[in-house]
């Protein structure tokens, strides 16, 4: 099942409670998002496993606190994995796909 994560005390807690999960920065106006997105929701159907995304237009904040807090410059569509608290892997655009979510290790 795929969350939305609406503002950064949300992220926090996430990051705080949830060793490892993968996230997703996607804008709603865009067809390449909209590919990746599809992507990722079938990555974490077949798994069974929960995942997390934001709305870029929805929550400019809290990708940009992302951005900030990881030194990862803004991209949209862009995935990550999170684990231990720190992003072990992240990439962009038609990179989001069901192989490459598939391939990521920690």
């Amino acid at each position: 099942m795929l969350t939305k994560i609406t503002n950064i005390d949300a992220f926090q807690n996430l990051i705080k409670n949830k060793n490892e999960f993968y996230f997703l920065k996607h804008s709603n106006t865009c067809p390449i998002s909209a590919s990746a997105f599809e992507e990722f929701q079938k990555f974490h159907y077949e798994r069974d496993m929960d995942g997390y995304y934001l709305i870029v237009q929805d929550h400019r904040d809290l990708s940009d606190y992302i951005s900030e807090t990881y030194e990862i410059k803004h991209e949209s569509p862009q995935a990550f994995y999170f684990s231990g608290g720190k992003v072990k892997w992240h990439d962009s655009h038609s990179k989001i796909t069901l192989s490459t979510l598939s391939s990521v290790e920690d």
